[in-house]
């Protein structure tokens, strides 16, 4: 029966992937996501060290060695956050910048263009319409994975500026300038188009809205919802922000004041309630957040677990590489690496996962089979953890495992599929 499902799942999907396989613009979006995974690995990891697994309210005084080696390192991790964080600030934290010129550079080497010219132009002309300086000051808000739908949009639209420009040959050509002059001086057309065209659009949108293009995109994706409160409308949310995802949006991001309020808020009367003796009744608590992330967005565990043993060196080595990160909530590398982002093979477990994890947890919380959650647990922390610390029952942990094999079992037809095209363009 799984190789019957297998072969279905392979004949609707296989011929797709064979085309993206093909695509150019999703070539270079793949092979520009690749270049910059390392620098998200490390990020990732020193963002995990600026936060560790304990919650300083919850510890008192001890005489636990590990205890009092945890709280020592919580404390320096507050006094020094910002220098810890750091290397994930230009890393991660640029991640969009980055990306800007890696697509570019994939892209202009499939065209036989100049690469490195076009991914400078395309990462400048994205430092223009995203980075405004105020005071004096580069804004790198929209520098990071926030602005990363707009910089894979400018690098592959200054790159397709400059293959126009190279096909109709418009360039200067005169006997009478020196080649090494002329040369120079159409180097400069190139960059001179993508800021007319690409910024001159920025300047219009800017004059008329009075935001930045990034500016512009996220207020548009950020409504103001108060439907998280239930699980239907909590599930909508979680859709719509895993759709931002796969098209490069960081909609974890866009979500997370919606849910991360409304969990904290339901947690913090639920332990009003445990303090003073009841039971718990919130279900839409912190614990229903935790769960829509295990793993990361979409609840890529299950995923990263399989392309542990993946045949395709490219899914084994991202595999790898997000193992550790994913376990604690962090999963660019897998987004990016493999990629999921304009990926539609992936895209639709990527959905459907985190639907049947959190109506699971929904309806485990209310038939008493695991606890309501009533501790705000630390971020950035193993899953398991999370799972135990927000209720400190035996129960929630394990339950959390369960939902990471149900990841595993709905991500596996469509990771064969993919893999099998991987495979078959790696040979």
């Amino acid at each position: 029966m799984e190789n019957k499902f297998v072969s279905k799942i392979e004949k609707i999907f296989l011929p797709l992937g064979n085309k993206m396989g093909s695509q150019k613009h999703l070539q270079a979006i793949s092979a520009g996501m690749m270049m910059s995974l390392s620098l998200i690995v490390i990020g990732s990891l020193f963002l995990i060290f600026a936060n560790p697994p304990i919650n300083l309210e919850l510890v008192e005084n001890t005489n636990n060695i590990f205890l009092k080696f945890m709280i020592s390192w919580k404390k320096f991790a507050i006094a020094n956050y910002s220098l810890i964080t750091r290397p994930f600030d230009f890393t991660m934290g640029i991640i969009g910048l980055i990306t800007a010129f890696t697509i570019a550079y994939s892209l202009a080497t499939e065209y036989k263009l100049n690469s490195i010219s076009s991914g400078l132009i395309s990462m400048s002309v994205f430092l223009m319409i995203s980075a405004p300086i105020e005071e004096g000051k580069i804004v790198m808000q929209y520098l990071g994975a926030d602005g990363l739908f707009i910089a894979i949009i400018t690098a592959l639209i200054s790159v397709e500026i400059t293959r126009l420009i190279e096909r109709f040959n418009l360039k200067l050509e005169s006997e009478h300038i020196p080649p090494a002059v002329l040369s120079f001086v159409n180097s400069l057309i190139p960059l001179l188009a993508n800021i007319i065209l690409i910024y001159g659009i920025s300047i219009i949108i800017f004059v008329n809205t009075n935001k930045t293009i990034v500016e512009l995109i996220m207020t548009i994706l950020t409504p103001a919802l108060d439907i998280a409160d239930n699980i239907y409308g909590y599930l909508i949310i979680l859709v719509f922000g895993n759709i931002l995802w796969f098209f490069g949006i960081n909609g974890t991001s866009v979500i997370f004041p919606i849910v991360f309020a409304i969990g904290l808020r339901n947690t913090g009367i639920n332990a009003n309630l445990v303090s003073s003796g009841k039971a718990p009744e919130m279900i839409m608590n912190l614990q229903m957040f935790r769960v829509a992330i295990l793993g990361g967005a979409g609840n890529t565990l299950g995923l990263t677990l399989l392309m542990l043993k993946s045949k395709s060196k490219q899914l084994k080595a991202v595999g790898r590489l997000s193992f550790v990160p994913g376990i604690c909530g962090i999963n660019e590398p897998i987004i990016f690496g493999t990629p999921i982002i304009f990926n539609p093979i992936l895209a639709i477990p990527f959905f459907i996962t985190p639907i049947v994890t959190v109506s699971l947890t929904y309806i485990a919380q209310k038939i008493n089979l695991i606890s309501m959650g009533y501790i705000t647990d630390p971020s950035f922390i193993p899953f398991f953890m999370q799972a135990y610390l927000s209720s400190l029952d035996f129960r929630n942990f394990i339950f959390s495992f369960i939902l990471v094999g149900i990841s595993l079992l709905i991500y596996y037809p469509f990771f064969k599929v993919y893999e099998k095209t991987l495979i078959n363009m790696e040979k």
